[in-house]
């Protein structure tokens, strides 16, 4: 009869049991994770480094109305504006003016020390009325000469004066003639020396000498002063009070390149646009072209005034004008795109530039146009917007990672 209760032979373990398999699954995959992730780091060290370069960005060409002939960029400037300074060496005493403040022509700016001028005014004052005062007593003994000289004369013809009586009178009232004319000679000379030290009191008052704004204030109450400069170690002179500027005399000036200057004519419509004010268009119109031109830049000055002045126009504003064609001219229109030359170079024997596109250079094929000094027109390749690499290493390859250099 057999037994359900576990035996010895039951726990014994046998031996002759293939045994189990193990999974190198996890391992595998542990693996292959630590090879890519190795791969990647490797790839990462040692990928070439992306190049530095500057860049610049090609703008869209300027659109044009109809009339527009040519395109150009300037400076607003003040045909009548001066730095005021003083015709003597002295020290600021007051200052009468600030910057924005609007004054007239012969209002007192500023103030200089006249202690020592007026201390001179007031001696050759007094030595001008002591003259005047001794030209007065000789006047008044000539008088009395001259009488007595009458009366010897008168004296002498009846026989009761004699000669020498005659003589002596006469000599005496020549002698007074001679002295009143010194002394007259002395009078002005005193007077002449009253005004010049009048003309010295009056350098040390500073007066406008046109109306207009101050722009800026060039010296302080204490500061020396002088028409020349004169500095050291330690010190130093103005040579200025303040700015003045006629804000009715406000025009551009226009460098305009010698080879369009045949498209400006003496006055010209021009419309002119602030760069401060982009979408406010000022007419104005050309004053003259400056008959000479500056071998440097290869350009002609052009002068071109508003039509209406502005409180928004201030001087030293950057401006760009659209000179236009009157009514019956043939439009030519400037549209190229100019690149320094730097940015050019020459691969397989055509002209070529780089661009950055997704921080990889791109080789692009160019047509160029005319070379004015360091740029160059495109004629054909660009269009706004581009990104052009400027001096573009000699081995840079298309395709390559490059980086915008921090201006």
């Amino acid at each position: 009869m057999s037994s359900d209760k576990p035996t010895l032979d039951d726990l014994r373990i046998d031996r002759a049991a293939p045994p189990r398999r193990k999974s190198h699954t996890a391992l595998i995959l542990v693996l292959v994770l630590l090879l890519a992730l190795g791969a990647g780091a490797f790839w990462r060290i040692n990928r070439p480094k992306p190049v530095t370069v500057r860049t610049l960005v090609v703008l869209e060409p300027a659109s044009s109305s109809d009339r527009t002939l040519l395109n150009g960029s300037g400076y607003v400037k003040a045909r009548l504006a001066a730095t005021v300074s003083s015709k003597i060496t002295a020290k600021v005493v007051e200052i009468l003016v600030e910057e924005g403040m609007k004054v007239e022509a012969g209002q007192v700016l500023a103030r200089l020390d006249s202690s020592n001028v007026d201390k001179s005014l007031a001696l050759s004052e007094a030595q001008a009325e002591a003259a005047r005062k001794g030209l007065n007593e000789t006047k008044a003994n000539l008088v009395q000469a001259e009488r007595e000289l009458n009366r010897i004369t008168q004296l002498a013809a009846a026989k009761v004066s004699s000669p020498s009586e005659l003589d002596r009178a006469d000599a005496d009232a020549k002698a007074l003639r001679a002295r009143l004319e010194r002394q007259q000679a002395d009078v002005a000379v005193a007077e002449h020396e009253v005004a010049l030290w009048k003309q010295q009191h009056d350098d040390t008052i500073i007066r406008a000498p046109f109306s207009g704004i101050v722009t800026s204030k060039d010296a302080q109450p204490g500061e020396m002063v002088s028409p020349v400069s004169a500095g050291g170690t330690g010190t130093f002179t103005r040579t200025g009070i303040c700015t003045i500027v006629d804000m009715g005399s406000l025009e551009i000036e226009v460098d305009v390149n010698e080879s369009y200057i045949n498209r400006v004519k003496s006055g010209q419509p021009v419309e002119a646009t602030l760069d401060s004010y982009a979408d406010w268009q000022i007419p104005a119109k050309v004053i003259a072209i400056i008959p000479t031109a500056d071998r440097n830049k290869a350009t002609v000055r052009v002068r071109v005034g508003f039509e209406k002045l502005d409180p928004r126009i201030l001087p030293d504003m950057s401006v760009k004008v659209a000179f236009q064609s009157a009514s019956g001219e043939t439009k030519v229109v400037d549209r190229t795109i100019t690149i320094p030359k730097s940015a050019v170079q020459q691969r397989e024997g055509r002209d070529v530039v780089w661009l950055v596109r997704d921080e990889r250079a791109e080789r692009r094929p160019v047509t160029l146009g005319s070379a004015r000094g360091d740029e160059v027109t495109i004629a054909a390749g660009l269009g706004g917007g581009d990104k052009v690499i400027v001096d573009a290493p000699a081995n840079l390859a298309d395709g390559a990672r490059v980086t915008e250099a921090k201006r």
